[in-house]
């Protein structure tokens, strides 16, 4: 069946625009402290706070098979536009700190019907080569990670209020794209009836169940990475006693790399294999957590850049062959939501090791607290060889 030529980069500018809102809280983060007098751990509170809004969404719309049962495009559309107008609460004059986490917490939840649903409605158009597709959509997203940092870094010319009202139109307009011009996929089989109990018995399948937990072992590194690139970069500035490089400008291209990455994985997997070419990215990533040290403590600068830029490809080249393993390990009628809920359980998992980090940075030094992320790539790659895929 041919695919109009579109549906991708549409599919794929929608991801992009609407993930913006993910990190937006952390693109302003110090001038919401500032402007707030936001009082608590920051960054940590923040980050888990979108993240736990992303996983009781996920939860409720896989209990409810939402992202098979409704045409997926008109979900997204409705929760880009939700999404953009809890994201838009932070900018009220009015906020506390708890506010704050309220409306990230809210803004996490409508995203969950934005990234997983992303992916299933690709899954509807692109049954072969399904990897390479996702690759570019789960490039969107990181896109749509870094770029609260990118126009943060642009601040000194524009307000912090400007990259919340420019995330927020961003998401809006990619919710209307995808439901204008990206129709129900010819591989869309919706579910006719309610299924309470799907989202769980689907684990009783082996390889379904080994590819899942090789992506929770890929989420306990990749969301912690994220949020801290900016304490790496601030940390290695003051280990050097220099500070010749902007913050959120190399925040912004060690997260946004990783959409390189992503595209490139997907061609590779056609050749090399999916469950191959993920297992190598998970090793390496791995390896860079227990190389972060050295580097940080002694590297020069551009050198930990470097390893910096690379970690920001592999930590994250893998995530969308997991969802490609995943879902073709799953039931046609309930692809969408299982992937939905392996999202949910694996950004659940992010919390963990956030606040994990956060509580060792008052016990070990800092230099020495990514080793931690090491678990989360041990964990995956013994997983992952459980498939038979």
């Amino acid at each position: 069946m041919k695919i109009p030529k579109h549906i991708l980069p549409i599919i794929v500018l929608a991801q992009f625009f609407c993930t913006s809102l993910w990190f937006a809280g952390n693109g302003v983060m110090f001038s919401l402290i500032a402007h707030f007098n936001f009082k608590g751990t920051g960054l940590g509170d923040i980050t888990s706070a979108v993240q736990f809004g992303f996983i009781v969404g996920t939860l409720i719309f896989a209990i409810f098979t939402l992202t098979d049962r409704f045409s997926p495009s008109k979900v997204f559309l409705w929760c880009a536009v939700l999404g953009a107008i809890f994201n838009l609460g932070i900018v009220w004059e009015g906020n506390s700190s708890t506010s704050i986490l309220l409306f990230r917490f809210l803004t996490g939840f409508f995203l969950a019907g934005i990234y997983p649903i992303g992916m299933k409605i690709a899954a509807d158009y692109f049954d072969k080569g399904l990897g390479k597709s996702l690759g570019y959509l789960v490039g969107a997203l990181v896109l749509g990670t870094a770029l609260p940092h990118f126009l943060k870094w642009l601040s000194a010319v524009f307000l912090w209020q400007y990259v919340i009202y420019a995330t927020s139109f961003l998401a809006v307009l990619g919710g209307l794209l995808m439901v204008v011009l990206v129709p129900n996929g010819p591989y869309r089989k919706p579910s006719q009836h309610q299924n309470f109990t799907a989202c769980f018995s689907i684990f009783k399948k082996t390889d379904f169940r080994a590819a899942a937990y090789g992506y929770f072992g890929h989420m306990w590194e990749l969301y912690t990475f994220w949020a801290f690139v900016p304490m790496l970069l601030g940390l290695h500035a003051e280990i050097q006693d220099h500070n010749l490089f902007r913050v959120s400008f190399w925040s912004f291209w060690v997260i946004a790399i990783g959409g390189v990455a992503c595209v490139i994985g997907g061609y590779i997997s056609q050749h090399k294999g999916t469950k191959r070419t993920a297992a190598i990215a998970l090793f390496l990533s791995g390896v860079c957590c227990l190389a972060s040290p050295l580097l940080l403590l002694y590297a020069p600068t551009p050198v930990f850049i470097t390893f910096l830029l690379f970690w920001g490809m592999v930590v994250i080249a893998d995530s969308p062959l997991f969802s490609t393993l995943v879902a073709q390990n799953a039931p046609m009628k309930i692809k969408g939501t299982a992937l939905t809920i392996v999202n949910s359980i694996g950004f659940a998992i992010t919390i963990i090791s956030l606040q994990t980090i956060t509580i060792l940075q008052t016990i070990i030094p800092s230099a020495y607290l990514f080793m931690v992320l090491a678990l989360g790539p041990l964990f995956g790659l013994l997983s992952l060889y459980k498939t038979k895929s």
